[in-house]
């Protein structure tokens, strides 16, 4: 469904103009960051699946490729 890094659009759009958020830190809560402004918004699980609307880029997707 979604997972740490993924890039994800909720259903309001930010007040700076954006609606791209990245999950930084998942666990009881998710904490996502602003791509635009770099806002840090923390949510309950449950209330992020709420507010969320789609995933759009995954961060597994943008690492194919690259080995360590």
């Amino acid at each position: 469904m979604y997972d740490l890094g993924d890039l994800v659009e909720m259903k309001k759009p930010h007040p700076c103009g954006t609606n791209r958020w990245e999950i930084t830190r998942m666990g009881a809560d998710i904490k996502i960051k602003c791509t635009n402004c770099g806002h840090v918004v923390m949510l309950s699980r449950r209330e992020f699946e709420k507010k969320l609307k789609k995933v759009l880029v995954r961060k597994a997707d943008t690492d194919n490729g690259k080995s360590e």
